[in-house]
């Protein structure tokens, strides 16, 4: 995405990451073969694209960006082998750095208001899925010059037990300490410095602003 961002050039997906959420998002099949026949024959639509700057560099996103222990979960489940899967290899890390993560204050920033307190995560979505399949912003679109943003507060426990089979649906966001805002840009800060992911990789720390590229990149996707 950084190398092509703003070119013009058409992007062909290929099946070979952790989690597929990209592919997904925009019906890439998941079989190499099939994907391949979409590259050769698909039509282009131009999407939006994320440009966060953090403590640490620059880089664009086309699909998830994050502040907060998705980051720790990333790194974990990168760490992993994947024998099992993206769904189970991301759901088993998820799992594990909840139980050790401490929230911490954040401040986040985006157009028309702000958020201050305690708080997990910061999910920044240009797409909707992300993590393996968890359908973390259902209502993401792709090309409406915004992100979803999924603020999620100072959840416990219990809420965790009960919640988190809700991400793979959506369900997640009626939860009371769950709120999603759109904004076509986002500033993210904390008391303490936070790991920023994008598209399942560490990147860098808070602080964070995150900025909607319009119709920036060009896919290949299914006429």
């Amino acid at each position: 995405m950084n190398g092509v961002a703003g070119t013009g050039v058409e992007v062909a997906i290929l099946p070979a990451g952790t989690g597929q959420d990209f592919g997904r998002t925009y019906g890439i099949p998941t079989r190499f073969d099939d994907a391949v026949r979409l590259a050769l024959s698909g039509t282009a639509t131009a999407i939006d694209l994320g440009r966060a700057t953090f403590s640490g560099g620059e880089r664009y996103f086309a699909n998830v960006g994050s502040v907060g222990m998705s980051g720790a979960v990333a790194k974990r489940a990168n760490s992993m082998s994947k024998a099992l899967g993206g769904r189970a290899t991301f759901y088993y890390a998820l799992v594990r750095e909840f139980l050790a993560w401490s929230n911490t204050e954040v401040t986040v920033a985006f157009d028309g208001g702000e958020r201050r307190g305690p708080m997990h995560d910061v999910i920044v979505a240009n797409g909707q899925w992300h993590g393996g399949g968890m359908r973390l912003a259902p209502e993401a679109r792709f090309d409406d010059g915004l992100f979803d943003v999924v603020v999620i507060g100072d959840i416990s426990k219990l809420d965790f037990v009960t919640t988190s089979p809700k991400l793979y649906k959506g369900g997640h966001v009626h939860h009371p300490r769950v709120e999603v805002v759109r904004s076509a840009w986002i500033e993210v800060d904390a008391a303490r410095p936070l790991p920023v992911e994008l598209e399942g990789e560490p990147a860098g720390t808070t602080p964070a602003r995150f900025e909607v590229v319009p119709s920036a990149l060009r896919v290949r996707v299914p006429r």
